[in-house]
């Protein structure tokens, strides 16, 4: 099967945005939109709900285009040169988008065929990449029996039939079980390990923490943040200090101490307190103060902000506040 022309793509860059403009009537979507996605890693894009994550994606993958500014893969102008555009890049979409009437063979083949395969090579192909997603034995059933997990991994493998430089999964694992996403977050893992650039957008924070290189934070057609995971979470500061004492009577004199020292209100979930803390001297006030109280303690963390904190102070709302309206996939 043929494979995509590399392109003349800038040095280490396989996407690049430049004050990138969308608008629907009076709604913009994107609104000048700047980011850099380097070769072989992968960026998660986040945002709250119509922020123009999927808007984004749309436009680089040459299904819709844009209204100002400029947009390439791999070199190529999206805008200008579509085609080329089209044979480097694979798109898995936030709902399995394979024929169910039709086997898991018959989908990869028919792929395979339609980007110029012949029909030896469109069956080694699918046969190739049933075995790599552990669907072989499934081969030959149609995709309405599949489970959601077995369809999410056939709908990411007919997206690598062409052997894309570049995936875009926008949420690729909405509506699945913990198991099946991990599963999935695995074989993401393998392609780039394998040198695929990976454009990512997900309504779990705790999905773009464990697979993205970097993240681009988006709210009103705007990037308001960006940098990796960690250097997101150190841009809130403050860390968490989580106390479970050992006798669940003791809850209510733990959440005191912690409130008196930090200085903030401590919360009580089932025998847990937690309190927000800014100084590193509060932990080691706190555990002479639990102790000189008799207070046995059970367990003692002191964690960083997670990436739902971060999301929270950036944009105000809760990372997983999304919904399936259409007018709101932007």
């Amino acid at each position: 099967m043929p494979v995509a022309d590399a392109g003349a793509e800038e040095p280490g860059h396989v996407i690049s945005l430049r004050g990138l403009v969308k608008r629907f009537g009076d709604t913009v979507a994107l609104d000048g939109i700047d980011l850099d996605v380097r070769a072989g890693t992968v960026l998660g894009l986040l945002g709250p709900n119509g922020a123009g994550k999927t808007t984004t994606v749309r436009v680089l993958a040459t299904l819709i285009d844009p209204d100002g500014g400029t947009a390439t893969v791999g070199g190529h102008d999206v805008a200008t040169d579509p085609h080329r555009v089209r044979e480097m890049i694979g798109m898995t979409g936030q709902y399995a988008s394979v024929d169910d009437m039709l086997t898991g063979t018959q989908n990869l083949v028919l792929v395979a065929r339609l980007l110029g395969a012949s029909n030896a090579e469109a069956r080694e192909r699918a046969a190739e990449l049933l075995e790599r997603f552990r669907l072989t034995d499934a081969a030959g059933k149609a995709v309405k029996s599949y489970s959601g997990g077995m369809r999410r991994r056939l709908d990411l493998a007919v997206s690598l039939v062409g052997h894309p430089r570049l995936l875009f999964l926008d949420e690729p694992t909405t509506g699945l079980d913990p198991r099946s996403r991990l599963e999935l977050w695995d074989l993401i893992r393998e392609q780039v390990a394998a040198g695929v650039t990976v454009l990512l957008t997900t309504q779990y924070l705790e999905e773009a923490d464990a697979l993205a290189d970097r993240i681009v934070v988006i709210d009103h057609g705007k990037v308001i943040a960006e940098g990796t995971p960690d250097e997101l979470k150190a841009t809130v500061g403050a860390q968490r200090l989580v106390v479970r004492p050992a006798d669940a009577a003791q809850v209510d004199a733990v959440a005191e101490v912690l409130t008196e020292v930090s200085g903030s209100e401590a919360e009580t979930v089932g025998q847990e307190v937690t309190v927000t803390v800014t100084d590193s001297a509060v932990l080691p006030e706190v555990v002479a103060r639990l102790t000189k109280a008799g207070i046995e303690i059970e367990d003692l963390a002191q964690r960083r902000s997670s990436l739902d904190e971060v999301f929270l102070t950036l944009t105000g709302k809760a990372g997983d506040d999304e919904t399936t309206d259409e007018k709101d996939k932007t």
